[in-house]
């Protein structure tokens, strides 16, 4: 179970909305964060006791209305962090050995919350994008002071805020390093996320029409000129980070209060869910190397 509360933003995808979908498989606590108007739409494919409502409706400003909701909303709980999720996650994975395995997000939410409140200067931490990391590339547990998507572990204390209209992820990422805070992005637990415009609703029908994805780079490239340009991948217009510089080379700070010693003998128990029978030799070497 998670310690800190879990938030997934949502809009106009009651019947689509995926991350809600996976937790409720995996039995995770979590709250959809809908506007007033679709309620009643929600309702017919989620319990009501797990629907919040925002107190606002269509102003037209993306998501940043919602996530600054969602954060005073968990900071008048009494939370010191909060996490806030897109609506359009289809899996969580653990990586291990090159391989990204299905994992309980349960267990993936769990282990980042532990690890974040080991250090005393951690801002923002989440996983990474499955389709980033693999076994060629990807060497490090986890990406030190890297921007952090679509998943959020975020401290309440931070005196930043959700703003702009576009590239909102970046731009926190971006407020919170130029503090001299860290942010950790996660290559051990992993992501499946929805490709950016395949799906309705969401920013799509109010941000992304037109020259949208033009529009959303050039804008964090105005907020960030020295670590932000404007290039092109993946066939549209993308904002890129500029890296020459090295920028924010901030370490982690380990917490004095900590018994250090206990917590590099910890261990956790990860094993594979046999559900069928294994007919490839490989796989099935695979599996038992895994649950050694």
């Amino acid at each position: 179970m998670s310690k800190y509360p879990v938030f997934i933003i949502s809009k106009g995808r009651h019947d689509v909305c995926k991350t809600a979908i996976h937790f409720l498989q995996h039995d995770v606590d979590f709250k959809i964060v809908i506007e007033p108007q679709e309620f009643e739409l929600y309702k017919e494919h989620f319990d009501e006791n797990i629907l919040i409502q925002t107190p606002f409706k269509n102003l037209g400003l993306g998501s940043i209305p919602v996530r600054n909701f969602v954060w005073e909303y968990s900071k008048k709980l009494g939370h010191k962090r909060h996490w806030i999720f897109d609506d359009n996650i289809r899996n969580t994975r653990y990586f291990w050995n090159g391989r990204r395995t299905q994992v309980d997000p349960n267990l993936a939410i769990s282990e980042i919350e532990k690890f974040v409140d080991r250090y005393e200067n951690i801002a923002i931490a989440g996983m990474n994008y499955s389709f980033f990391v693999n076994k060629s590339t990807t060497k490090k547990p986890f990406s030190l002071n890297n921007r952090v998507f679509s998943n959020l572990l975020i401290d309440n204390d931070l005196d930043v805020r959700w703003r702009g209209r576009y590239n909102e992820d970046t731009d926190l990422c971006l407020q919170v390093l130029s503090k001299g805070l860290c942010t950790v992005l996660f290559n051990t637990f992993l992501i499946d996320k929805q490709q950016t415009m395949s799906m309705k609703g969401g920013n799509a029908d109010e941000l992304y029409k037109g020259d949208g994805r033009l529009d959303m780079a050039r804008d964090l490239e105005r907020v960030w000129p020295y670590v932000v340009r404007t290039t092109r991948k993946f066939n549209r217009p993308q904002h890129e980070i500029i890296r020459k510089s090295q920028q924010f080379d901030q370490q982690l700070i380990r917490r004095k209060d900590i018994d250090w010693d206990n917590i590099e003998k910890e261990k956790t128990e990860l094993k594979i869910k046999q559900h069928d029978e294994i007919k490839n030799e490989y796989l099935k070497r695979a599996v038992d190397k895994y649950n050694e």
